[in-house]
């Protein structure tokens, strides 16, 4: 049998794959032990946001995120969000004038394909005004305030709120296009909600999102909130609204406080409008003095946990943020350089060892990060991150990329995911997310529980396994970011030779699943093994998942 194995794989390398030369690429030896580093993986790290039915059902999604920056300002009674710096700081109704019409064709939509809604909550002091007809609404008004660099070519009264000489406008009326928003009129909102959709516990929304992004608020929604947040005010309405909220709904779960990214974890909103007054030295930072030198969100759980030991009171349920790599990756460049920095920017996710090399210059070991923080600051809390995304979306780059992120949050111990945002069905990356949850069509899944899988070197080849409930079968994700042949790194060598070494699982079959750039995932005959070595060459800048069944008894 071992024979066998060693002579179907040469004859692969010959004839299937003509070019691939195996002098140039050593055998990766993929280590796993079924019976080592087992935790949960929580099926609520495979998330989306603002995914439509049809997308959900192919991703046999578990969770939807209604989020973003006009989310801020949705206001529920008018069925009116306004699109701050996205669009003109204009405010907008929808077609509806059904209260909360929105929100609730939302839910609709997540709960016809069993995935869970998360709906965003705003905090900010001002939520959208229309006009009496519908009609839109400006903030930055140029008959009002003056000429301004850019308008709405058709809304051309609508401007951005910049003059023509570059200096902001400042000084506007927030009540031009928005109106008083407070925790009384939020929970009128909750209750709508609960009365039609029911509590939580009984199958209602379960998941409330606080607001988004807060520290960037003074420049996203500088119209209504031209100072920066501090870490105080921050806290101060997570707990006004997180009490309003489960006040009419005890058992919804609060999600907070959605931060934009590096910066934002440190620093508040405050911190980082000031910054440039205090030389760019965080020991003058005027919030960060008055939190004795503490950074942003580690202050922030301290006092929600102390809030908690006073009052008994359950505030933040979910320690959630945001995070995008900050070298370019987020876009479409797909050079040699940009698709390198993607494949070994997935770092920043897992690895003490890595410095980012871009402005944030520091190690920053996201998931391990939210993780210590929770556990020195506020204990038992979940994490998540409702908010990422690495790029590519229509390239095979993107797809390694995305099924790598996904492979790390399962192995890390990350509780909660949602991408931002869900991409198309027809791209690559969109299909890297089906390798996890509905690889064959029929919403056959990556395992429940991760084990240890080793591959020597991330940033080429990187593998995840896991056991699945259901069937007993070990799931492995073989994901192969290097270079197909044309690229110039590759010299001519398209493949790569890979070895299982499999310990303490009963081997039955191997089914290989398999998605390259021909944008297909395709059923590959079935893997041969012999005595818990597994032969197999994988192609370059390919998603390779192997589900290995039980040996019958």
């Amino acid at each position: 049998m071992k024979f066998l194995n060693i002579f179907l794989t040469l004859l692969f390398l010959l004839l299937v794959a003509p070019g691939a030369r195996s002098q140039d690429a050593p055998i990766i030896v993929i280590s796993i032990d079924v019976q080592a580093e087992r935790r949960p993986i929580n099926p609520l790290i495979y998330g989306t946001a603002n995914a439509d039915a049809e997308r959900l059902a192919l991703l046999f999604s578990p969770l939807n995120r209604s989020g973003g920056n006009n989310t801020s300002r949705y206001n529920w009674q008018a069925n009116a969000d306004n699109r701050a710096g996205d669009w003109f700081f204009q405010s907008i109704g929808a077609e509806s004038a059904v209260p909360g019409e929105r929100a609730d064709a939302f839910i609709a939509g997540a709960k016809a394909v069993n995935a869970e809604p998360m709906l965003t909550i705003p905090l900010l002091d001002w939520i959208a005004k229309i006009g009496p007809n519908r009609e839109k609404l400006a903030s930055f008004s140029v008959a009002k305030y003056g000429a301004q660099q850019k308008t709405d070519e058709w809304m051309p009264d609508a401007g951005n709120g910049i003059k023509p000489d570059g200096s902001p406008v400042e000084g506007n009326d927030p009540s031009d296009a928005n109106i008083r928003n407070s925790p009384a009129f939020q929970q009128e909102f909750v209750r709508h909600l609960v009365e039609k959709w029911g509590l939580a516990k009984d199958g209602g929304l379960k998941y409330y999102i606080l607001d988004n992004e807060p520290a960037i608020w003074h420049s996203t929604h500088r119209d209504v909130q031209p100072i920066g947040l501090t870490t105080q005010e921050l806290v101060d309405k997570t707990i006004a609204y997180s009490d309003a909220i489960k006040a009419v709904d005890p058992g919804a779960l609060v999600l907070g406080p959605e931060e934009w990214g590096w910066t934002g974890f440190l620093y508040s909103g405050h911190d980082s409008q000031f910054s440039a007054k205090a030389g760019w030295n965080p020991d003058a930072f005027p919030d960060r003095k008055q939190r004795g030198g503490m950074e942003a969100l580690p202050w922030y759980l301290d006092q929600l946990r102390r809030h908690k030991e006073k009052t008994g009171k359950q505030v933040l349920d979910v320690f959630t943020v945001h995070f995008y790599p900050q070298g370019g990756e987020f876009g479409n460049d797909v050079s040699p350089e940009m698709q390198l920095r993607r494949n070994r920017s997935t770092r920043l996710l897992w690895d003490a060892d890595y410095l980012d090399d871009t402005w944030i210059a520091d190690k920053v070991q996201l998931i391990p990060r939210l993780k210590k923080w929770v556990s020195l600051y506020y204990p038992g809390l979940s994490i998540g991150l409702t908010e990422y995304n690495w790029g590519a979306e229509d390239h095979i780059n993107g797809a390694t990329t995305q099924a790598d992120i996904l492979g790390i949050f399962g192995r890390e111990g990350l509780d909660m995911a949602a991408r931002w945002s869900t991409p198309d069905a027809k791209s690559p990356t969109f299909k890297a997310m089906q390798m996890y949850r509905n690889y064959d069509g029929k919403k056959s899944t990556f395992g429940e529980t991760s084990v240890r899988a080793e591959a020597p070197d991330a940033d080429k080849i990187s593998a995840f396994a896991a056991v699945r409930e259901a069937d007993g079968a070990l799931t492995v994700m073989v994901i192969n970011k290097q270079f197909a042949e044309g690229d110039a790194m590759d010299a001519g060598v398209k493949t790569s030779p890979i070895t299982f070494d499999i310990k303490n699982f009963p081997f039955g079959s191997a089914q290989m699943w398999q998605l390259t750039a021909n944008n297909k995932i395709q059923r590959l005959p079935d893997a041969i093994f012999d005595e818990g070595k597994l032969h197999k060459v994988l192609p370059h800048q390919s998603v390779t998942l192997f589900v290995f069944a039980p040996e019958a008894k």
